[in-house]
């Protein structure tokens, strides 16, 4: 379900950004685990184009969007950067995932790996004092952001289906 449409059942607004982000996580998290149990090829190849759509959207509304405000708000680059330089070596992966296929030797390797970048990246934001602790210690318009991410992402999603027609 797409994160434009996801809203809280209670006030009828998008949630925050930090909610919408971690839904995401979820999404992902769960493709990864059903690609390691996954035995038929075009099941994993589905499930790693799913995979690898989802994070290029969740990575794109983290440095269009959430990081920049993270930055400003903040000003701790240690911790941005480190994010930007993680989304780095998940672009590079998912570039190779998509120009291979199940059959290819080395597919199920770079995708447990990009599993195992997104663990430690999602670790990493979610922890205790990790990033998203940090944005709401910042006390950053979390609310405004999860409007703006909802509304990037409802774009990203109908660019990827006029493209797919």
């Amino acid at each position: 379900m797409p994160i434009a449409s996801r809203t809280s059942k209670a006030t009828g607004r998008h949630r925050d950004a930090v909610t919408l982000l971690k839904s995401d996580h979820q999404q992902v998290k769960a493709w990864f685990a059903q690609f390691t149990k996954a035995t038929d090829q075009v099941r994993q190849g589905t499930l790693a184009r799913d995979i690898c759509h989802a994070l290029r959207v969740h990575t794109t509304l983290e440095e269009e969007i959430f990081y920049p405000a993270f930055l400003e708000s903040t000003g701790n680059k240690a911790v941005h950067h480190e994010a930007e330089v993680e989304h780095q070596a998940a672009e590079r992966l998912i570039a190779e995932i998509e120009d291979s296929t199940p059959a290819d030797d080395f597919f199920t390797a770079r995708v447990n790996v990009l599993g195992e970048l997104i663990k430690h990246h999602v670790r990493e934001e979610e922890k205790p004092a990790g990033l998203f602790a940090k944005a709401r210690k910042a006390g950053m318009d979390l609310k405004g952001l999860g409007a703006q991410l909802a509304e990037r992402k409802s774009q990203l999603e109908a660019e990827r289906r006029e493209e797919a027609a």
